[in-house]
C-alpha cells in the first residue's frame, strides 16, 4: 500500500549561521573567531590532520589565540569517551570549540561546545529537545563527505551500559559556522571517501522516501543525491579532483539539511546493530543495506523511489516500479564501482547473529517511525539475510 506523507506539517529549520565553501577557506576561521573577539580555542581533531592544521594554528597563536588541541577521538565515541574527554577539558577555558573531522569529531565537538559549562548530564540531554541551552561558539569543519554532522542538530554516541547507540537531538547543536574546504578532504582513503559518501546519499535518500517527508527538505534531498551520484566516483578514483570533491562535500551539507527536519529511516535502524556489535565504521553498514532496505520499500513509496532513480541518472522506464527499480540497480552499480564490500558476509559478520542484531534494531524506533513501510522483528531478519 503506498504510503502516506504529510507534505505541509509544520517544520521548523535551524540552518547553521554561516557557510563558508571552497579551497583553503580553512584560513578563513582565524577571522570568524578573532573578529568576535575570543582569546582561547578548543580544536578536537586527529592526529592525522595535525600537519594540515599548522598555518591555522601559526595564524590563530599570531593573533594572540590560545589553542588547545585534543586528539583523543579515534573511533566512533561512547558515554565514556566523551565523558573523560569534557573532564580534560573542563579547565581550558575556551571561548570556541572548534570540531576538525568527520562525523564523530564533530560530534563530539557540538557536545562539548553544549556540556562544557552546562549543568545538565547527559543522561539528562540524551534524546530529542531535552538539552536547554549552548553558551559556546561552535565551528565545524567537516574532512569527509560524509555524515552531514557539520549541518545537523544530532550527535550519536554508544550507551555502555548497553552498547545501543542513542542519540542527542536539539537545535543547540546545529553550528554556528560551518567550513568546507575540499583542500582538507584531498587526502582522504578511496575506502572512507566511498563509505561516507554512500552515508550522505542515505541522508538524502531515506529523507526523500520519508514518512515525514515536506516540500522545503524535498529540494535539498534531491540536489544532494544528483551530486553525489555524479561525483562519488569520480573522488573515489581520483581523490585529487577538487571539483568532485567540492561537489561531493555540498551533497553531504545537504544531507545534513535533511537530517534536523525530517532524519533518517529503515537504513540506519538497521545499520546501528552492525556498528554496535561488531564496530563497521558508520558509512559502509549503510551501504551495504541501502540497496536491501529501498527494495524493501518501493512498494510503498514507487514515485518517491522512481523520482530518486532519475536524481541518480536513470531513464524513466514503463511505469514508477521499473524505474525504482532501476533506481536500486544504480545503488548497486555505485557500490560496485568504488569498489567497497556488497554483502554483509564480505565484512565478517556471523550469520547466527542477525536475530540479535534485529532485535536491536527495533530498538530504534526514533527512525523505524520514519520509514515509508514498517518494519517488523521478522522483516528485518529477512533484510539482513537478504543482504547477507
Amino acid at each position: 500500500m503506498p504510503q502516506t506523507v504529510h507534505p505541509y506539517r509544520d517544520i521548523t529549520i535551524r540552518f547553521p549561521g554561516q557557510v563558508i565553501v571552497g579551497k583553503n577557506s580553512l584560513l578563513k576561521l582565524t577571522d570568524e573567531v578573532v573578529g568576535q573577539g575570543y582569546k582561547s580555542a578548543l580544536i578536537i581533531t586527529i592526529n592525522p590532520l595535525l600537519d594540515k592544521l599548522e598555518p591555522l594554528l601559526a595564524q590563530l597563536e599570531e593573533a594572540g589565540v590560545t589553542v588547545h588541541f585534543d586528539t583523543s577521538i579515534v573511533r566512533e565515541p561512547s558515554f565514556k569517551d566523551f565523558e573523560d574527554l569534557l573532564t580534560s577539558v573542563k579547565n581550558t577555558r575556551a571561548d570556541v570549540i572548534i570540531g576538525i573531522g568527520g562525523g564523530s569529531v564533530l560530534d563530539i565537538a557540538k557536545l562539548i561546545a553544549a556540556q562544557i559549562d552546562n549543568d545538565q548530564t547527559l543522561k539528562e540531554i540524551t534524546g530529542i529537545g531535552l538539552l536547554k541551552n549552548r553558551n559556546k561558539k561552535l565551528i565545524c569543519v567537516p574532512t569527509t563527505a560524509g555524515t552531514g554532522s557539520e549541518a545537523s542538530p544530532n550527535a550519536i554516541l554508544i550507551d555502555n551500559a548497553d552498547n545501543q547507540k542513542k542519540g542527542i537531538i536539539s537545535p543547540y547543536l546545529v553550528p554556528d559556522v560551518v567550513i568546507i574546504d575540499p583542500e582538507l578532504m584531498i587526502s582522504l582513503p578511496a575506502e572512507v571517501t566511498a563509505a561516507t559518501g554512500l552515508d550522505a546519499l542515505t541522508h538524502c535518500l531515506e529523507a526523500y522516501t520519508n514518512l515525514y517527508a515536506h516540500p522545503f527538505i524535498d529540494m535539498y534531498a534531491l540536489e544532494g543525491i544528483r551530486l553525489i551520484a555524479r561525483n562519488l566516483v569520480k573522488a573515489v578514483n581520483d581523490g585529487t579532483d577538487e571539483d568532485a570533491r567540492t561537489q561531493l562535500a555540498i551533497g553531504s551539507l545537504m544531507g545534513g539539511f535533511c537530517l534536523g527536519p525530517v532524519n533518517t529511516a529503515g537504513v540506519h535502524a538497521l545499520s546501528y546493530p552492525l556498528g554496535s556489535m561488531y564496530h563497521i565504521a558508520h558509512g559502509l553498514s549503510n551501504a551495504l543495506l541501502l540497496p536491501f532496505v529501498m527494495e524493501y520499500n518501493i512498494p510503498a513509496a514507487p514515485e518517491r523511489y522512481a523520482a530518486i532513480a532519475r536524481a541518480l541518472g536513470c531513464s524513466s522506464s514503463i511505469n514508477d516500479f521499473e524505474t525504482a527499480h532501476a533506481g536500486v540497480e544504480k545503488i548497486r552499480q555505485l557500490i560496485r564501482d568504488c569498489g567497497i564490500p556488497a554483502t554483509l558476509k564480505e565484512i565478517d559478520i556471523d550469520k547466527n547473529t542477525i536475530p540479535q542484531m534485529a532485535a536491536d534494531a527495533m530498538k530504534i524506533t526514533r527512525l523505524l517511525k520514519n520509514n515509508p513501510r514498517p518494519i517488523t522483528i521478522d522483516d528485518a531478519v529477512n533484510i539482513y539475510e537478504a543482504a547477507y
